[in-house]
């Protein structure tokens, strides 16, 4: 999306310079930037704005539809690490000022508020297998952060798929088969055939958390 595209979308939304930057979670200084195209606008971004413009298209469009209220619309603005941020996000996760710092990704309430979130940015094809479960490359995913202590009982992989924050492997987004809860090993499983299961020690994790939900662009399956 370039600047031109995105200062048009803020028309149609009739929405000040400030009312667009606090709905995606930057500061109003990154909207001037963005539409005076001194700053590369993230696809992140672009991809929120555009389907912004298209939900509220389809609200004119349905004259059926009841009214909508936004006075009482809770929004939980979620860190995002995204494929150029994670290096970073690696070394720094502790760091509440690094975390503070990165672009954020607005969650409307239909997700509990309690506990960390953060989102991700799909990287690679590891858990790309053409089916409904794959997760893209570029896809945003919203994690939940699971507790260290919560580590030492049987994890719930039966229910959830995971983001591991690995001391050197890096960000993985993988699928548990096992939790060898005694020796504290879990299995990787990936959705792709192509990638190998492995067997990681917890002590090697950082963080690790719960997939809860994910973002894709329209425009793909």
């Amino acid at each position: 999306m370039n600047y031109l595209e995105f200062k048009e979308i803020r028309k149609k939304l009739n929405m000040k310079q400030a009312d667009i930057a606090k709905s995606i979670g930057v500061g109003t200084r990154a909207v001037q930037y963005w539409e005076k195209g001194e700053r590369k606008i993230p696809e992140t971004t672009a991809y929120f704005v555009t389907n912004l413009l298209q939900e509220q298209q389809n609200k004119l469009n349905d004259d059926t539809a009841s009214p909508v209220v936004f006075s009482n619309l809770k929004i939980m603005n979620v860190p995002l690490a995204n494929q150029y941020a994670q290096a970073g996000y690696l070394s720094r996760f502790a760091d509440e000022e690094y975390i503070e710092s990165l672009p954020t990704i607005p969650f409307t309430d239909d997700i509990e508020h309690r506990g960390e979130y953060m989102c991700f940015e799909v990287k690679g094809d590891s858990m790309d297998n053409g089916s409904y479960e794959s997760y893209l490359e570029g896809d945003i995913i919203l994690c939940r952060n699971i507790r260290q202590d919560y580590w030492m009982s049987k994890l719930h992989y039966d229910k959830w798929d995971f983001v591991i924050v690995h001391k050197e492997k890096g960000i993985l987004v993988k699928r548990i088969i096992n939790h060898d809860v005694e020796n504290g090993i879990i299995t990787l499983h990936s959705l792709n055939e192509y990638y190998e299961d492995m067997e990681i020690h917890l002590k090697d994790v950082a963080k690790l958390f719960n997939i809860i939900s994910t973002r894709r662009k329209n425009n793909r399956r």
